[in-house]
């Protein structure tokens, strides 16, 4: 049966099917000794994903302490976490005073990092995506750490190849990308030095309604922008998707440190989703440049062995997606930057 509507009509709505936990990741934390901290929890994926867990022990009947930290610039998301009974932490992560002030958790996601406005900011880019991880692997060292990284310390690879694997040796394009290796590497020394359990998610391109490669697509699509192709494919994953599997790989931490590619099976044409996207709007599609051979794809297969694939498929993504953008409701207006070769963002 389909769990899911034909689309989504609110903000409350999309939120709530965001954090709806699977039944596996209800069982996960049946069996998951200690509590769980987010580190960087009001991200765009940090929200949904400690709700899910919290929604995951309340069906499962447990009680676990739920922990949100961040700057919380937003109260809203504050709010809502408070809301469904998360405690929230606010402060600087960066400040190693207030690392040291957190509480001693077994469980540990880390999701604070640093993309846009890189370029022109390489020295903070720095301090937060490789010294900050330095100070976590620390602080929470006798912890099981998920941390996130990206696909983006992988080079592009040809759309022929399937994408890249967890084995394939890292080649950072741009200060952005150099800098998600470097938070590896501190979480692998970390992991080596103190026998720390972590996993390492090279995340490709989590989506929703608000955000994501498909809204920046579908967004020009509807104004009437080209789109550029350069950048001729992607993987992408249904956000809710990604915080199941993400959740359940606490059980796969390991010292030294894991890698764990998490992305979508679909190989995307950006052109072929473009043109989809005016279809669906009735929208004339403009498309700007030629399609190069190679792009930034992951191969997820050892996720999908470990956690199952994906529920949602990328059709109904896009249909959501199309109504979603043409329906004017809102986007955080925060474009991904899929279609960047040279690593700047």
């Amino acid at each position: 049966m389909d769990i899911y509507p034909e689309y989504y009509k609110n903000e409350v709505e999309l939120n709530e099917v965001l954090s709806m936990p699977t039944t596996e990741v209800v069982e996960m934390v049946k069996n998951l000794e200690g509590d769980i901290i987010f580190l960087g929890v009001s991200g765009k994926i940090g929200v949904s994903m400690a709700r899910m867990a919290k929604k995951a022990c309340e069906k499962a009947g447990i009680k676990k302490k739920i922990i949100g930290v961040s700057r919380f610039s937003s109260e809203s998301q504050r709010l809502l976490l408070e809301e469904s009974g998360i405690d929230t932490i606010k402060g600087d992560l960066i400040d190693q005073k207030f690392i040291n002030s957190l509480p001693d958790v077994k469980n540990v996601f880390y999701l604070a990092g640093l993309k846009f406005g890189t370029s022109g900011n390489e020295s903070l880019t720095w301090a937060m995506n490789s010294y900050l991880p330095g100070l976590v692997a620390d602080k929470f060292k006798n912890s099981r750490i998920v941390a996130f990284s990206t696909g983006c310390v992988y080079p592009n690879v040809s759309y022929k190849s399937g994408g890249s694997k967890e084995t394939d040796i890292p080649r950072p394009i741009g200060e952005y990308s150099q800098s998600c290796l470097g938070r590896e590497r501190l979480f692998e020394f970390g992991s080596i030095k103190n026998h720390t359990p972590i996993v390492l998610i090279r995340l490709f391109y989590a989506v929703e309604m608000r955000y994501g490669v498909l809204v920046d697509i579908a967004t020009r699509v509807f104004n009437e922008e080209p789109v550029d192709v350069t950048m001729g494919y992607a993987n992408v994953i249904w956000q809710a998707d990604a915080n199941a599997m993400i959740l359940q790989t606490i059980n796969h931490c390991e010292s030294p440190a894991k890698f764990l590619n998490i992305t979508g099976p679909e190989l995307l044409s950006i052109r072929k989703v473009a043109l989809k996207f005016g279809e669906l709007m009735n929208k004339q599609v403009t498309i700007k440049g030629t399609e190069e051979d190679t792009a930034l794809l992951g191969n997820a297969e050892l996720s999908f062995k470990l956690l199952g694939k994906p529920r949602v498929s990328v059709d109904k993504i896009i249909k959501w997606t199309a109504k979603w953008v043409e329906g004017n409701n809102k986007v955080l207006g925060k474009p991904t930057h899929f279609e960047s070769k040279d690593g700047k963002y």
